[in-house]
């Protein structure tokens, strides 16, 4: 068995979660050249241990790996499919505190947000293993006489997923549940910065009976690894979750093979707060969609609009409850833990500084911590003008703008002036109001007096540079499949 540094932390209690080495065609895999790629706490730097780094040519084999082993697994009964997917789910249940320590150490997140990732990411397996039962051929009304017509849904095939730090076994399991569910095959190459828990994952998966080649994880660097599968026509589909440059990037390479996609980009998510609003919920619904994940989260909230006459009281009240907030490591659980790079800290400085310099008032925070070089404190700015940087720019971190408006034709302009339209927050008791804003709101997701909306049932996806694709629900499962048309002839 593989071994790493932090399989010797004592609040892990089953080591064999900790895997240091790729999982391929059911095999724990290092590099043929033994390279590695060294993994870091972001709370206090300290190395965690190192994951294997495997070459183009490795990625390029898994790729054979997963394609010899569609046929079976496609052609399995779907009830059978779901158990398997079901016992995946129950190990993840029965192994969610060391599942979540695994996601302090490599992540920084506090514990707490760390078990609910935990739940969450598993609530997509369940939901998958009963989906799987339910892709049903679907009769249509024939056109033609003495013809039947059918429509069957088939898996597409080899899937290739690339999956984020910042959540890093939710956004695994919404992508991997859904395309094995479909009968595809998988490869999955999880953010260098937090590999371990892919790794854990991809145990729990082997324990559950997945068959050899059906769920592979392949570490190293993304360009190693993800190039020979945009580039290879066998691999069908590609879901990637990460920034829209990237996305772009991925898009473009992925044209040549036509492989469908399922992109979830960048977010710049704005916060619009209403006169006559609940204003206690509010701010206490605003705080969480700011510094959620201390910040870094397509969902945070990156602008927060409100309306001129409650301006200055919401100014107040938000500043007082962010001030409040307790910054610490992932362990202690606090609000805010640690940034996950010295780069994500950078911009939160960058944005800060230039808001500063086009006339935004700093209300509190506004610089690092003393507890270490990532941590920042939670930053809130007032009177930020639309020509900022943080305006326009999805910041990833635990900095809160804030600007006044005069009406809702106006401010739905300055929300909707973005190329980003993935999640919009919207604070009113006025049901007209509602609907007026909810309906002109160009996002994918509209979100009413509240935060958390997200969800296995729901389809997840944002539009304009936002992405593509829905991911949960069961339009998540038909990314990873393709219409048959059967027409027969009866005469």
């Amino acid at each position: 068995m593989d071994t790493t540094a932090i399989s010797l932390h004592p609040d892990i209690t089953d080591k064999r979660l900790v895997r240091a080495f790729s999982y391929i065609g059911g095999k724990w895999t290092a590099a043929q050249d033994g390279a590695t790629l060294g993994v870091t706490n972001p709370a206090d730097g300290s190395a965690l241990g190192d994951i294997a780094r495997l070459s183009g040519e490795e990625s390029a084999h898994a790729v054979d790996v997963a394609q010899d082993a569609f046929p079976a697994w496609s052609a399995l009964l779907p009830q059978d499919r779901s158990t398997i997917l079901r016992r995946w789910f129950d190990l993840m249940i029965e192994n969610r505190e060391d599942l979540a320590r695994i996601m302090v150490l490599e992540q920084g997140k506090p514990l707490s947000e760390a078990r609910g990732e935990i739940d969450y990411a598993a609530s997509f397996v369940e939901f998958y293993a009963e989906e799987a039962k339910r892709p049903n051929i679907e009769g249509v009304t024939s056109h033609l006489h003495d013809a039947e017509v059918e429509l069957w849904l088939e898996p597409v095939g080899v899937v290739a997923l690339v999956t984020p730090w910042n959540f890093p076994s939710a956004m695994l399991t919404r992508k991997a549940a859904a395309a094995l569910a479909a009968g595809c095959t998988v490869l999955a190459h999880p953010s260098s910065e937090t590999p371990y828990s892919a790794l854990a994952l991809a145990e729990l998966a082997e324990r559950a009976g997945l068959p050899a080649g059906v769920f592979n994880v392949v570490t190293g660097n993304a360009s190693d690894v993800v190039t020979p599968w945009t580039a290879d026509a066998r691999v069908r589909a590609l879901s990637f979750t990460g920034s829209t440059e990237i996305g772009r990037l991925l898009y473009r390479a992925s044209a040549e093979t036509v492989k469908k996609l399922v992109l979830e980009l960048g977010g710049h998510a704005p916060v619009i707060v209403f006169k006559g609003a609940d204003l206690d919920e509010a701010v206490a619904e605003t705080l969480m969609a700011k510094f959620a994940t201390s910040g870094q989260d397509c969902l945070g909230a990156n602008r927060i609009y409100v309306e001129r006459p409650i301006y200055d009281e919401f100014c107040r009240r938000f500043t007082e409850a962010t001030k409040a907030l307790r910054i610490g490591t992932g362990m202690d659980d606090p609000d805010i833990g640690p940034l996950m790079n010295e780069k994500a800290v950078a911009k939160q400085e960058e944005h800060v500084a230039d808001a500063l310099e086009k006339g935004a008032k700093l209300a509190c925070g506004g610089k690092r911590h003393d507890l270490g070089p990532l941590f920042y404190e939670p930053t809130v700015l007032t009177d930020v003008p639309d020509t900022a940087l943080i305006m326009r720019e999805e910041t990833f971190g635990p900095v809160a703008p804030i600007t006044p408006f005069e009406s809702e034709d106006e401010v739905i302009a300055r929300a909707n002036d973005s190329e980003y339209g993935l999640v919009a927050y919207v604070h009113s008791l006025d049901p007209r109001r509602i609907y007026r804003v909810s309906r002109a709101l160009q996002f994918g997701m509209v979100a009413v007096n509240r935060t958390k909306v997200t969800g296995a049932p729901i389809p997840f996806g944002g539009t304009k540079q936002s992405g593509m694709g829905r991911e949960g629900a069961r339009r998540g499962m038909e990314e990873f499949m393709e219409i048959k048309y059967v027409c027969r002839d009866w005469a």
